[in-house]
């Protein structure tokens, strides 16, 4: 027996032990532009090296999650939060037999397309764009895999699988897309929707996490949510006297546990119930098939639900999110004003993807930092207090 597997050798292993829902490597459905396989990393292992060793990947570390770059060291940022995610997601396919490489690959790329400073920067662009296609972050990830990042000498952008540009596409996208979209007709495959429901898991939880440790949140107040009283109570048992900083850790831990767990089991008795036969049946499937149960879904549900109330809507968040959509919105007019003063490279596709699109992507391509430095450069306004 040799030591080395191979690619074929991990195919052939992939076939014995996924479920036959799962999609399996030997059976993508390709590339745009065909290429020949790796001798040892399948299609999908592939998919999620070249993310990972994207520039857009490099500069989630720079971009919003809730918290703007300047404010700690200690709270997510773009590229932390999609670290979890893939890790949850890598959990939910092994335990339902999925393709763990393909979860990952989607959970990697999902905020790729995500602009600066979080969904404020979103909205910004979704605004002044919404007469020339509309702005929104995972048609816009799409964008960087297939068009954006410049790696290879016989396409532009990354040339991902089918199966992952097609997770990665949440939504049709109306705005310029030379690339063929994936089919976004029927429901997409379990790995997709397992990433999907890791991102929420994901960002919920740690979102809670720093609303905390920031002090914006009050743990006395998520006592009044039934999932966090029971995810606190079972923390307490766990751990006792432990300190404060402890005890919230664990309670964090206690309510991923809980939510992957149930999620974990409450897919397995649909998918034993729905039995189907292939990535075609997950398809055609009148409802997505990766979801809570009822009582968690609605647990969950509460729980954001407080999250918006008193976090994304605190005071303190919205008075940094006004002031970051109005450099966005200063930066982009300064930028239209004058397209001379861009890279060259920016302006060298304004005759293939048109002016107005190729400055969007340039934009959003920005971390918080850069943005800021540019609309220092360009306006010599007022930037974040």
């Amino acid at each position: 027996m040799t030591a080395l597997q191979t690619r074929t050798d991990t195919e052939a292993d992939e076939r014995r032990r996924l479920a036959p829902y799962a999609v399996a490597s030997g059976a993508s459905r390709g590339r745009v532009v065909a290429e020949p396989e790796h001798p040892l990393r399948t299609a999908f292992q592939r998919d999620r090296d070249r993310i990972v060793h994207s520039r857009a990947f490099r500069r989630l570390e720079y971009k919003t999650q809730v918290f703007v770059h300047h404010e700690g060291d200690h709270y997510r940022n773009r590229l932390t939060h999609t670290l979890e995610g893939a890790q949850i997601a890598r959990t939910i396919a092994r335990a339902l037999r999925l393709n763990e490489d393909l979860a990952e690959a989607i959970a990697l790329a999902h905020d790729l397309g995500h602009p600066p400073f979080g969904h404020a920067g979103e909205r910004v662009l979704a605004r002044l764009l919404k007469d020339d296609g509309g702005f929104d972050h995972n048609r816009q990830t799409l964008r960087v895999v297939d068009l954006l990042e410049e790696r290879y000498p016989g396409f532009r952008g990354l040339n991902l699988c089918y199966e992952t540009r097609e997770g990665i596409l949440k939504h049709g996208a109306r705005f310029p897309h030379p690339v063929v979209r994936p089919d976004r007709s029927g429901q997409t495959p379990l790995e997709a929707q397992a990433a999907d429901r890791a991102d929420e898991i994901a960002y919920t939880n740690h979102d809670l996490d720093d609303g905390l440790r920031s002090a914006l949140l009050d743990a006395a107040q998520l006592d009044d949510v039934p999932l966090w009283r029971e995810a606190r109570r079972a923390a307490l048992e766990r751990c006792g006297a432990a300190a404060e900083p402890v005890l919230r850790a664990q309670t964090i831990v206690a309510l991923v546990n809980r939510l992957v767990t149930d999620l974990v089991e409450a897919t397995a008795a649909r998918l034993d119930a729905a039995a189907p036969s292939d990535t075609d049946a997950v398809r055609t499937a009148p409802e997505r098939l990766v979801r809570l149960s009822p009582a968690s879904e609605k647990g969950l549900r509460e729980l954001k639900e407080f999250l918006y109330r008193h976090l994304y809507y605190h005071p303190a968040v919205v008075a940094m999110t006004d002031q970051a959509e109005r450099v966005l919105e200063e930066l982009w007019h300064a930028v239209r004003a004058a397209p001379d003063r861009l890279p060259a490279q920016v302006q060298a596709r304004f005759a293939e993807d048109g002016e107005t699109r190729a400055i969007a992507d340039y934009v959003a391509g920005m971390t918080d930092r850069f943005a800021l430095a540019e609309h220092r450069r360009l306006t010599h306004g007022r930037g974040l207090d």
